[in-house]
């Protein structure tokens, strides 16, 4: 009996081991360092002087920065508004084809990820500049008369988030669509239920738990993304993510750069106890 609880054990190891020593190396261990990093003071060079204070996360209570947390908030919410708009229309009609259809949608959905984000950013410049080929397709067909400016600013930014998120809000609306019980449509529409109250009441609650995970995989990094508003927003807009890179690359301010980085991940951790209080699964966030 003893000799089969050591060798499940063993085996356990085996499988959890490796994973396990990658997670704590890679994810805990600097995690750890950047929380105990936010409680010390910066050099007089930049570098970092092991002295406990709390005064870099007082500093995050500057108006300032309480200003570009709540704009950052803002683009977040807005950008997944719009994923999720055009997302659950897509998802579903993705759902409703045949087996060789889904799996060439679903391929279109991913391609993009075999390109680099940032390549393809680079690739909306290209078109949303005053000479871009955008530009240049209006004017010729007299819609406008100049080039009107669409980069360097927040819709160029939102634009950016939009296509750089959509697919991870496209996937989880997918897979709760696909596990959608058809029955129960027809079961609605035999009842009377017309098309818009079958969604309302049947389609939509079923396939929260999608539209959940789908927002939170959108939102979080929409914070975070800080190449997008450098290269579509120029000066003009920052998120949260560009504080951060700032305070780590150009202030040399690591104490104030990890403590707005544990101010993030705390926002993300509220995040998702609220997804989980909804009755999600983090199943769905895999």
């Amino acid at each position: 009996m003893k000799k089969g609880k050591n060798k499940d054990l063993l085996s356990m190891i085996t499988m959890i081991g490796p994973i396990g020593f990658w997670m704590i190396l890679f994810v805990a261990i600097p995690l750890v360092y950047v929380f105990a990093i936010s409680f010390m003071r910066k050099g007089i060079y930049g570098g970092v002087e092991f002295a406990f204070t709390v005064s870099n996360y007082l500093e995050t209570l500057n108006p300032l920065y309480l200003q570009i947390f709540i704009g950052s908030l803002i683009m977040a919410a807005i950008s997944t508004i719009v994923c999720l708009l055009i997302g659950y229309p897509f998802a579903y009609l993705i759902s409703m084809k045949s087996q060789i259809k889904k799996n060439l949608l679903l391929m279109l959905v991913i391609l993009p990820f075999l390109t680099n984000s940032l390549i393809r950013m680079y690739g909306w410049i290209t078109l949303l500049r005053t000479e871009g080929i955008i530009n240049k397709v209006l004017i010729y067909l007299h819609i406008i008369n100049q080039p009107i400016q669409l980069i360097y600013n927040n819709f160029a930014v939102m634009l950016g988030l939009v296509y750089c998120l959509l697919p991870f809000m496209i996937l989880p609306l997918y897979s709760s669509i696909e596990k959608l019980d058809m029955s129960l449509l027809e079961a609605a529409s035999d009842l009377g239920a017309k098309s818009r109250k079958t969604f309302l009441k049947v389609t939509l609650p079923l396939t929260m738990p999608g539209i959940f995970a789908g927002s939170i995989l959108v939102f979080i990094p929409a914070l975070g993304l800080f190449f997008i508003a450098d290269l579509l927003g120029g000066s003009k807009s920052m998120l949260i993510g560009n504080i951060i890179r700032n305070q780590f690359l150009t202030a040399r301010n690591w104490p104030f750069g990890a403590a707005l980085s544990m101010v993030l991940i705390f926002i993300t951790l509220i995040l998702v106890a609220v997804y989980k209080k909804a009755g999600g699964s983090m199943d769905d966030l895999v």
